[in-house]
């Protein structure tokens, strides 16, 4: 029986894994390959399902938990694609808030699934803004100084990296040539286990070189880290998660582009406001078989817009994720309030679903202590 390669691609929250991902798939179709698709988090209504579902038609979701919580429902939706497609190649997008990959879901894949599953090396992610994100936050704390993000969460920032397989430098068309090798050597020297490559996802260089590494070297889930279970959810914990699901309609139609992004500005200046940092903020909204998706890493950052609607639809859907160091609470109402601003008397906006909560104390199904 032929085996399935299984390729996990982790990172932190806005390193740029869908859109690796959706790059990979693209390019994966085009060498002939079978394609499925496996994304994660920790509640439905996810924007990257359906930025996916554009490029592969085999696309699984796993919600409610990270692959390690969600292990027997990772293999449910592996399983499923494999007797529905064959495909050749799985890609998989965990949590961006998830860690310990290695020993939670490598590691039992290569003892229990051998005989089915082929994983490739694990590629940990990273922004190179967050490279030096990180450098900043050990310089805030060193001078008593409030970082961007509590120690707890660049904790699992950091973890990620320890356990990497392959570290895959994104976003490379946003620094110099010698700002990258800057960045490229504050990893070698600091996560030696794991080769560096340098790619720009959204510009499609180094995909190619990234996806012979995975596809051809057999080696993965080297390393397993160590991790403090408690300060990994502490470190979870300390952001609020919101996914939604809202319908708009307006008898006059829609400026869709307009109403995503005079949102995402209305949303950052109030996460300003009440000193809520956010750490990814997606939207996608559907008329008419076309889509437009957005998304903003930072509250100093700058949206970043994708695709169109033609026109002005009267009706749409829009998809709303936002990952932020705040109370849920709060999130919940930041995002209501926006939504409705920015709709005001021209657009009727009805939420179809809204969850807004922190994320539960991880608990693994499977973590072996050693690489086997």
């Amino acid at each position: 029986m032929k085996k399935t390669r299984v390729i996990l691609t982790g990172g932190f929250l806005g390193a740029g894994k869908t859109t690796l991902v959706a790059r990979a798939a693209e390019q994966l179709v085009r060498r002939g390959k079978r394609v499925g698709l496996i994304t994660n988090d920790q509640a439905a209504n996810l924007v990257d399902t359906a930025i996916l579902k554009e490029a592969v038609d085999a696309v699984q979701e796993v919600a409610g938990g990270c692959f390690c919580c969600r292990f027997d429902e990772l293999l449910t939706a592996m399983n499923r694609l494999v007797q529905t497609g064959m495909p050749d190649v799985l890609l998989g997008e965990p949590v961006g808030s998830c860690t310990d990959l290695s020993a939670t879901v490598l590691q039992p894949m290569k003892e229990f699934y051998a005989d089915r599953f082929q994983v490739a090396p694990f590629s940990v992610l990273v922004d190179v803004k967050q490279v030096r994100t990180l450098e900043r936050m050990r310089k805030s704390l060193a001078e008593s100084q409030s970082p961007r993000f509590p120690e707890n969460v660049m904790y699992i920032y950091e973890k990620q990296l320890e356990e990497a397989d392959l570290i895959v430098l994104n976003k490379a068309d946003l620094l110099t040539q010698e700002e990258l090798a800057e960045v490229e050597s504050v990893l070698k020297q600091e996560f030696t286990q794991a080769p560096v490559i340098t790619i720009s996802a959204l510009q499609g260089a180094g995909v190619e070189a990234w996806l012979d590494y995975v596809l051809e070297t057999s080696e993965a889930g080297r390393t397993i880290a160590e991790v403090d279970y408690d300060e990994y959810a502490e470190g979870e914990a300390a952001l609020g998660w919101l996914n939604a699901a809202i319908r708009l309609t307006s008898e006059t139609g829609i400026d869709c582009r307009g109403f995503c992004v005079n949102l995402m500005r209305a949303m950052q200046a109030s996460f300003r406001e009440f000193s809520a940092e956010v750490a990814h903020l997606k939207l996608h909204l559907a008329a008419d078989e076309h889509t437009l998706v957005a998304n903003l890493t930072s509250n100093d950052g700058q949206p970043f817009l994708r695709g169109g609607v033609e026109g002005s639809p009267t009706e749409a859907v829009l998809l709303v994720n936002v990952r932020a160091k705040t109370d849920p609470d709060q999130l919940r109402a930041i995002t209501q309030r926006c939504i409705a601003k920015v709709a005001g008397m021209a657009v009727q906006a009805t939420t179809v679903d809204l969850q807004s909560f922190a994320p539960s104390r991880p608990t693994p199904t499977h973590r072996f202590q050693s690489v086997v």
